[in-house]
């Protein structure tokens, strides 16, 4: 059974979720199986589980990017391929690895969707994408500078700032603070924080790192047995009794990460 916190307003709903892949031979591989799931407006929403789980998978269906075998993914009451056919700018993705365009300077690459539409004068184009990077944190100096010439902090914030471009009010995160050094993930984690205050994003985040997902999630959601087992708070979360969630949360790493929740 699914704990579940009052609704407050629904920012991505999915229902009856099934999600197969080939596996040859006339076999198929179930990821997800009847899956239900509420994205509440305001809220930072960690998703966490085993591998091939489909945490990615769900993210990408959220996108757009993904099939769905059956069932429904609605992004602010809509599929997300009518979204991306209205042109609506309702979803921004930052992918694991940043996955910036080599051959593009980081002003580029941050304003890569914007010239994609052709609607506004490069001027103001060129504006919006300094503004995004001053939003994370990056001074102009670095409007140039070429993708392997950065740091793997400075990929995550281009790349974040790539996602903001367009101004989305949800957020999707793939592993935000996965290969950065402890002092560059806390100020990473800082930025999220404050970015998700200031402009009143949704995020959805998946994440392999307690330190992180301690540190930023409003709630949790469990993927498990093909489906969502656990929905709520950290405290929530960690009190239902399944064998993933005491391996997970209450094994050695999780109870030192644990240690550091508000009482």
């Amino acid at each position: 059974m699914i704990h579940r916190l009052h609704e407050r307003g629904t920012m991505v709903e999915i229902r009856g979720l099934w999600t197969e892949f080939p596996r040859g031979r006339g076999q198929v591989q179930v990821v997800h199986r009847d899956l239900d799931l509420d994205i509440r407006r305001g809220e930072i929403l960690s998703l966490v589980g085993g591998s091939g789980t489909g945490k990615t998978v769900l993210l990408r269906q959220i996108l757009g990017l993904q099939a769905l075998t059956r069932g429904t993914v609605r992004v602010l009451g809509a599929p997300p391929a009518e979204l991306s056919a209205r042109g609506a700018a309702a979803v921004g993705m930052l992918f694991q690895h940043g996955a910036l365009f080599s051959a593009f300077s980081v002003l580029e690459n941050i304003a890569f969707p914007l010239r994609e539409l052709k609607l506004l004068p490069d001027e103001l184009i060129r504006d919006a994408a300094l503004v995004k990077l001053q939003m994370v944190g990056l001074g102009p100096e670095h409007a140039h500078k070429m993708p392997a010439n950065l740091s793997g902090g400075m990929i995550k914030r281009v790349a974040l700032a790539r996602a903001l471009i367009m101004d989305p009010p949800l957020l999707l995160l793939d592993e935000p603070t996965a290969g950065l050094d402890p002092a560059a993930s806390d100020s990473f984690c800082e930025l999220l924080r404050g970015l998700h205050r200031e402009l009143g994003l949704t995020v959805v985040m998946v994440t392999h790192d307690l330190d992180t997902l301690f540190d930023l999630s409003t709630r949790i959601a469990v993927l498990a047995d093909q489906r969502v087992i656990a929905l709520g708070s950290a405290r929530e979360v960690m009190a239902v009794d399944h064998p993933f969630i005491r391996e997970y949360f209450l094994g050695g790493r999780g109870h030192r990460a644990a240690l550091a929740l508000p009482s």
